[in-house]
């Protein structure tokens, strides 16, 4: 992190970063998103659990577009998202994604995944963007691997590429999608575990997943889905001991005793 970024990080921790607000989102007859009203502060992590189906996913592609919604707003950093063209992309730049298959180019190597972003959408020069990514990729435990292709690595080490290469834009936010949910067990904890390091650090993310060991440790809050709205949101802590909705109450009962 630079000065000049972990300076506006600091200053302006616990402003709204990410805001929807009455977003709707219909597919076809399926009301997908209903009545979204949530605010992200800067810093902040907020993840969103929730029975399959609950609008979980779709709520986050909306925040980088790549779902549109049919009402309401979403602002980044106070600004609305733009509907298309190169503010677009701009915005995407601004938004980190990690998404459950890692979509890593396969005739890339890994450096080139990670640098293909800063050279093309920022302009960065090559040897610095290689620089950069040297160090993102040994931040994520991968650095050893940066001449091999995607298709030589685990599933594990592959996502931790995606998450280096998401974090290569240096994005306001990151956005995951269920990023270990196409993973081996083992695998699963060496991505939470990068995950958790970027939440200690300040990063401001938005976590789809079912892995509620890390809810409980890493979430300043805790967001549940049901049916395509939000139902309630807490501290972990309130969440797991003292779910205040019946379907809270009930997804939990479901899975916390498996």
């Amino acid at each position: 992190m630079t000065a000049q970024e972990s300076g506006s990080v600091t200053a302006t921790r616990g402003e709204p970063l990410v805001v929807l607000s009455d977003v709707q989102k219909h597919f076809g007859q399926l009301h997908a998103l209903k009545d979204i009203d949530l605010t992200v502060k800067r810093g902040e992590v907020v993840v969103v659990i929730g029975p399959s189906g609950s609008g979980k996913s779709t709520l986050c592609r909306t925040i980088n577009r790549l779902e549109t919604i049919d009402e309401g707003t979403i602002t980044l950093d106070g600004q609305p998202l733009p509907q298309e063209g190169k503010a677009l992309a701009a915005l995407r730049a601004e938004v980190g994604m990690v998404f459950q298959s890692f979509n890593l180019f396969a005739h890339k190597t890994i450096l080139e995944n990670v640098t293909l972003g800063p050279i093309k959408v920022r302009g960065e020069k090559k040897e610095a963007a290689e620089k950069k990514a040297r160090e993102l990729l040994d931040r994520v435990g991968v650095g050893h691997q940066a001449e091999k292709y995607p298709a030589q690595l685990s599933g594990g080490q592959q996502q931790r590429v995606a998450i280096a290469r998401a974090l290569a834009m240096e994005p306001k936010v990151m956005l995951f999608d269920e990023p270990t949910s196409a993973l081996d067990p083992e695998m699963i904890k060496e991505v939470l575990d990068v995950m958790i390091d970027l939440a200690e650090q300040g990063m401001t993310m938005i976590v789809v997943t079912h892995e509620m060991g890390f809810a409980r440790t890493a979430a300043h809050r805790v967001v549940f889905m049901a049916d395509g709205a939000i139902v309630e949101e807490n501290t972990p802590e309130e969440f797991f001991t003292n779910p205040t909705s019946d379907r809270a109450k009930d997804f939990l009962g479901k899975i916390l005793k498996h």
